[in-house]
């Protein structure tokens, strides 16, 4: 009777993870299938089979920016430049931030660190023309530097208080051991915070990477030199007004988001240890 329960509860939950995952890979099997296929064989929907012509000429068009206002190409190294950045500025400041509210003591910590929770409910919306007027007249307006601080501004928050809770469950021999040889709290933290932090680490950049490059609210705001924009704002002017080539938009996604893709797919293993706390051995 157990076995039969246990069996039970496992299919159980099988079948409705594979639910689950079949809702979320249908969308990208009909992107796919529209990106390799001409527009005329799509227009009575991707699942339409007959006839079925593989091609990938709207790759290409896509790559070389047809429709578009730059070269797609262009717009994924105008992405990277964005998002490596934007990921690697708050991933920095954010840990060290972090390891002081975990280790050190100050009469107003407590403070700020509800002043950071609290800042996390600050719509995006909320500020876009306030920063706006302000980037206009500091000189920040279409340069990457203005998108840079404002997508580490809000990313901040988050990352502080997601290695706040990662450093709490750090042991904390390993530190009083480093001072008795003499380290610096610095020296601790590059030498032996971050390298035992690689799940935490993964877990930030696989999620800020992901909302920086997929991001159009900030990018269509703060840019307006062509030149710098990113893919997400580059295939929304793909879009014809009176007939759209959904073939052509559908294979400019696939190439934005296989970079993303990749990236989860690389930092999968510490992007999973990260959420659950991650694990010291000793």
């Amino acid at each position: 009777m157990t076995i039969r329960y246990f069996l039970k509860k496992i299919i159980i939950k099988t079948s409705f993870g594979w639910i689950i995952a079949l809702l979320w890979i249908v969308p990208i099997i009909g992107l796919l299938m529209a990106a390799i296929r001409p527009y005329r064989e799509i227009v009575g929907g991707w699942w339409n089979l007959e006839p079925l012509t593989i091609t990938l000429e709207n790759f290409i068009k896509a790559w070389h920016g047809v429709q578009a206002q730059i070269p797609l190409y262009q717009a994924l190294i105008n992405g990277f430049m964005i998002a490596i950045p934007s990921t690697a500025i708050p991933l920095i400041s954010g840990a060290m931030a972090a390891y002081v509210f975990s280790r050190f003591s100050t009469k107003i910590k407590n403070m700020l660190f509800l002043t950071i929770v609290f800042l996390q409910s600050v719509p995006h919306q909320l500020v876009l023309i306030p920063l706006f007027m302000l980037y206009s007249r500091t000189g920040l307006l279409s340069t990457y530097y203005g998108v840079w601080l404002v997508h580490s501004a809000f990313a901040l928050p988050w990352i502080i208080l997601f290695f706040r809770n990662f450093f709490a469950t750090l042991p904390k021999e390993f530190e009083e051991a480093a001072r008795i040889d003499g380290l610096t709290d610095t020296q601790i933290f590059f030498k032996i915070i971050l390298p035992v932090s690689a799940p935490a680490i993964g877990s930030v950049v696989a999620l800020q990477f992901l909302w920086t490059w997929n991001d159009l609210l900030f990018a269509l705001t703060f840019i307006k030199n062509p030149d710098l924009l990113p893919p997400t704002v580059v295939i929304a002017t793909m879009r014809s007004r009176y007939q759209p080539d959904w073939s052509l938009l559908s294979a400019a996604a696939m190439l934005s988001i296989s970079v993303p893709l990749a990236i989860y797919a690389l930092l999968q293993k510490y992007y999973v240890r990260g959420l659950v706390g991650g694990v010291i051995k000793g």
